[in-house]
């Protein structure tokens, strides 16, 4: 009997890593709200006015996503993969050099698999995240107060990504938040509202889509949870890439 009890607990971890290196693995965020912004009074402007969000409970990736469940992707659609790297297609880094419509079609793609509501998280919902959702500790890294041990960025890169859920965690068991790379949100790029917000969607339109997290290229200043990066959504680039969300 215990043989078994073995075997079978075998099979399982075998399926649920199989899993979790094709397709995202996903983390449940508790409901609540917090205050959004530069809290800590030493970002940029377009962090401030700092103001109160209340969002309900949602799933968002414990990685970003892989070039390993890119191919996956790749090899159900007949996409071709991006341009590569300089350091080469290594299937436990994050994808790179997706733009925000590629990230857009491969939560597409996942929703129909799986039939359920995957999508880009909100602004608000990866700044949540990324702060610990209701059990932060405040912390301005997303996995602790040494960016060294939390994330990957220009001081201990070596000019690359690296694997995924290699640093710190964070309070949730999210991994890379702050840093390795920049990571799509759904929202169009606009102005904060001092004004208290339920569940926002960001602005109604715009000329770029919003990155959050900060990469491999970026001072310690970029990885803040409060820091706000933009760019076009047809941009591409080798510090960018998406995790995904899912809608409760």
């Amino acid at each position: 009997m215990k043989k078994q009890a073995i075997t079978f607990f075998l099979i399982l971890a075998g399926f649920l890593t199989s899993f979790g290196q094709s397709y995202p693995e996903m983390v449940n965020v508790v409901g609540g709200t917090f205050t959004m912004g530069d809290t800590e009074m030493e970002g940029e402007k377009n962090e401030q006015p700092t103001h109160q969000v209340t969002l309900k409970t949602f799933k968002i990736a414990k990685t970003e996503t892989t070039v390993a469940q890119w191919k996956v992707f790749c090899n159900a659609t007949g996409r071709s993969m991006p341009q590569t790297p300089s350091w080469g297609w290594i299937d436990s880094h994050p994808i790179v050099n997706v733009n925000y419509g590629d990230a857009v079609a491969y939560c597409d793609w996942l929703a129909e698999k799986m039939d359920a509501d995957y999508r880009l998280p909100t602004e608000a919902e990866w700044e949540y995240a990324a702060r610990g959702g209701k059990q932060s500790k405040g912390t301005k890294y997303s996995g602790g107060r040494s960016l060294d041990n939390a994330g990957w960025y220009d001081a201990n890169s070596g000019s690359k990504t690296h694997s995924v859920a290699t640093k710190n965690p964070n309070e949730l068991g999210i991994y890379d938040m702050s840093g390795n790379v920049y990571e799509w949100c759904k929202d169009w790029y606009g102005p904060y509202s001092a004004a208290a917000q339920t569940n926002p969607r960001g602005a109604t339109s715009g000329a770029n889509r919003v990155l959050r997290g900060g990469g491999w290229y970026d001072s310690a200043s970029y990885c803040r949870v409060a820091d706000r990066g933009s760019n076009g959504p047809a941009s591409r680039d080798s510090g960018s890439g998406f995790r995904v969300a899912l809608s409760q």
